[in-house]
């Protein structure tokens, strides 16, 4: 995606030694961009990091100077491997320390004497920062300044995003086309990178897949000028045509 200056721009910072050991298989971060997308903010990078809180802070630290906002998910719950919240803390160089919103939210849940001191970790964060609420387990998120932290449960995880939405600086929309072909990608590798050359206001992917009655690929042409797309995919068709070649609008 071709990203102007002004648009605002996020990252994702997945946090959790579970994804990297492959115990646990990610899909917040195609949850989040998704989300994102239609407010009109693109993500512009993504990295999974272990739970070790030198590793989260140097990570959280050069994104949310970089991007407009970043987004983190995992790492909040009630166990002693739950770091994020400490990361962030140190990170933004303040304290830790129980919020008064968050255990009122809280401590309702659970019978008298069992919202223990784990349990209380939940209410945790660093000064300065305000609870994004969830409608599935209560337990909060929270944000901080440029940054949202999130569960990692996606469950929980799309809950906090229905807090965060309002929040947001929006973007104007991405508009994409798709356009599925009958095609070996090579034979239509040079003719893409003109269009391509010819549109430079939209960014054009290439994804080939294959089926039982050989190659197909998809080629999906984005931007934000509803226009520029729309020219931008006839090109792409009519290159196709001349060669021969069938194809067909996929809806998105």
């Amino acid at each position: 995606m071709i990203t102007n200056s002004e648009e605002p721009t996020a990252a994702v910072l997945l946090i959790g030694d579970e994804i990297l050991s492959g115990r646990t298989q990610d899909t917040n971060l195609a949850t989040i961009a998704r989300f994102l997308g239609t407010h009109g903010i693109d993500v512009c990078e993504a990295r999974v990091v272990r739970d070790v809180e030198g590793e989260i802070v140097a990570a959280l630290n050069m994104l949310r100077a970089r991007y407009t906002y970043v987004f983190t998910t995992g790492g909040i719950g009630p166990t002693h491997d739950d770091i994020t919240t400490d990361a962030v803390g140190r990170a933004f160089g303040v304290p830790v320390d129980f919020d008064a919103e968050a255990l009122a939210l809280l401590e309702p849940r659970y019978p008298p004497g069992e919202f223990n001191a784990m349990r209380r970790r939940m209410a945790r964060m660093p000064k300065g920062a305000t609870p994004i609420r969830n409608s599935v387990s209560t337990a909060p998120g929270f944000q901080i300044e440029n940054v949202f932290v999130l569960a990692g449960i996606p469950l929980i995880m799309r809950a906090m995003l229905e807090d965060v939405g309002p929040r947001l600086r929006k973007g104007r929309p991405v508009r994409t086309a798709t356009i599925a072909a009958r095609v070996g990608e090579g034979r239509i590798a040079a003719d893409l990178a003109r269009t391509q050359r010819g549109h430079p206001l939209v960014a054009i992917g290439s994804y080939p897949m294959f089926s039982k009655s050989g190659p197909i690929v998809h080629l999906v042409v984005r931007g934000r000028d509803g226009d520029e797309v729309e020219h931008a995919a006839r090109a792409i068709e009519e290159s196709l045509a001349r060669g021969g070649i069938t194809s067909n609008r996929v809806a998105d």
